[in-house]
């Protein structure tokens, strides 16, 4: 397929699908009268590459981005999305399973202590200025474990009000019990938007993200500053206001979070 062909190819998915939702939103507000749903979406995994990470600070906000720390251009990132009016939200490496797997510098470990924690989560905060939240990357050793999970909620219940954000990168993760037993703010990722980079899989995932919101009254979604997926979001965001949606950053959502069934907290990874 030529690049002509695939980008209308493209284009017209998109118009078929904000049509669609256009008369979907249109039959709900006729019928119940309700608030618009309302989407988070966080783009993860800056500070590697420039060019990708300033794209994605220019994506129409309040998209929130989330920094890795300690990477070449965290800094230089983090200030260009505070400027164009986005959250920053601190990326913080965890440990997966699987011992050989790269976490990246700046990151918990299932051996890291307390005070450790403690001295590596203030030398990740003060490496990306304008820090409002933290999610996990990778994670899926850590994030299960309730001992280094308590410790790393006490601490963000120590800096209020900085929220968290369950990438949910296993089913045993008990981060997001954590953070409510310990009254730190907090939500869970439901959709991954780009674990398949593709344009078809992309736009998938985001009529998913739609649904979910609608059905729940509000969703959050990650994705990745692959090209795939910036191209995808820079044509469907404006889109969303036609098709009933708002697009809210992650702090937003929690200062007037929608009621969440405990069943819905819980639903099984995609």
């Amino acid at each position: 397929m030529t690049r002509r062909a695939w980008t209308g190819s493209f284009v017209g998915l998109l118009l078929a699908l904000t049509t669609l939702d256009a008369q979907v939103a249109s039959a709900r507000a006729d019928q119940h009268g309700a608030a618009a749903p309302r989407i988070a979406i966080i783009i993860d995994d800056l500070g590697y590459q420039l060019g990708p990470g300033l794209r994605a600070t220019r994506l129409p906000a309040p998209v929130a981005v989330a920094v890795l720390p300690h990477t070449p251009y965290a800094d230089t990132l983090a200030r260009a999305a505070h400027a164009s009016g986005k959250q920053v939200m601190l990326h913080l490496p965890m440990q997966a399973r699987g011992a050989q797997v790269p976490i990246g510098r700046g990151g918990i470990y299932l051996d890291t202590q307390r005070l450790e924690l403690r001295e590596t989560l203030t030398a990740a905060l003060a490496s990306v200025p304008h820090v409002a939240g933290v999610n996990n990357h990778m994670g899926s050793l850590v994030t299960a474990h309730p001992g280094l999970m308590r410790w790393l909620m006490e601490e963000l219940a120590d800096r209020q009000p900085m929220y968290w954000v369950d990438s949910r990168t296993t089913t045993q993760t008990v981060a997001l019990d954590l953070a409510h037993a310990l009254a730190v703010p907090a939500l869970r990722r439901d959709v991954f938007l780009d674990h398949t980079p593709t344009p078809g899989a992309v736009a998938a995932q985001f009529a998913r993200l739609k649904q979910l919101a609608r059905v729940q009254g509000s969703a959050v979604a990650i994705g990745h500053p692959h090209a795939v997926t910036l191209t995808f979001l820079e044509a469907a965001l404006p889109a969303l206001e036609e098709a009933g949606i708002t697009l809210v950053s992650p702090g937003e959502l929690l200062g007037d979070p929608p009621a969440r069934t405990a069943a819905a907290q819980h639903r099984p990874l995609p």
